[in-house]
């Protein structure tokens, strides 16, 4: 039984499904990506599959809807348990500020830490703040920098948006997530599934030790090629990181 204060219950987690709230006992057991890639229920392939494919067609459909308009966009990326004192946040701050004053919107996870200090590096700067959340396990619920968000349910939808409305991607100090998306993106420039954009690596103390086993196992091994270390750039000074992108993006129109 939940216990009132004052009258009113206590504070619950809770999960944003559209126009759906779900607290309490409601609060699924799971994600929506967990059941679709479930392999042990093979029986509700037949049945329920379908409907989610509906469900997939609708939040890209709502992100394509929402996202048409924005002005030339950088996504940022980087760790949501980074503290808002740290050199990551900070560094995030600052760049936000100047892509919007580059005239780039800022997309993010919509998270906290790096992604909440990039949106308000770019609000704080008068550009265009974008972000893209996920539905979880534990709520994190969309930063308050942000002016336009998204949650989505399934973890592709969302990795299409970063990519289709973003001319650069900039990869800040981060966890797994935050991996995933970076070599997500360097696997689809190399195979050329998309046309070619920067991927800078900001923190570069940080990302010292993943470029070392890069260069010194997988690029020895014949992994790969030395072609491929140019796919990513590594700086930590933000003007270097704008100018980057910039000059990518006046190559494209003169191509």
């Amino acid at each position: 039984m939940t216990e009132s204060t004052n009258g009113r219950p206590p504070a619950a987690p809770q999960r944003h499904r559209g126009a759906v709230t779900l607290r309490r006992d409601a609060l699924p057991k799971g994600t929506a990506d967990e059941k679709l890639l479930d392999s042990e229920h093979r029986g509700e392939w037949k049945t329920k599959d379908a409907w989610r494919a509906l469900r997939i067609l609708s939040e890209f459909v709502e992100g394509f809807d929402t996202l048409a308009d924005l002005p030339p966009a950088v996504s940022v990326f980087g760790s949501a348990r980074s503290k808002p004192d740290s050199a990551e946040c900070e560094l995030a701050r600052n760049l936000g500020a100047a892509l919007a004053e580059a005239g780039y919107a800022v997309i993010t996870g919509g998270g906290p830490g790096v992604m909440e200090a990039a949106n308000q590096g770019a609000t704080e700067a008068g550009g265009m703040s974008v972000g893209l959340g996920i539905e979880l396990p534990f709520e994190q619920g969309l930063n308050d920098w942000v002016d336009i968000g998204i949650d989505f349910r399934y973890f592709f939808v969302r990795k299409t948006m970063f990519l289709k409305y973003a001319q650069a991607f900039v990869v800040l100090p981060g966890g797994f997530g935050t991996l995933d998306e970076l070599f997500e993106a360097i696997t689809l420039v190399q195979t050329k599934k998309v046309t070619r954009f920067p991927v800078i690596l900001m923190g570069v103390d940080y990302w010292g030790g993943l470029l070392d086993w890069i260069k010194g196992r997988m690029l020895d091994d014949g992994k790969i090629s030395p072609a491929d270390l140019d796919l990513m750039q590594v700086t930590d000074d933000v003007a270097e990181a704008v100018r980057i992108i910039k000059d990518a993006g006046t190559a494209q129109e003169s191509a």
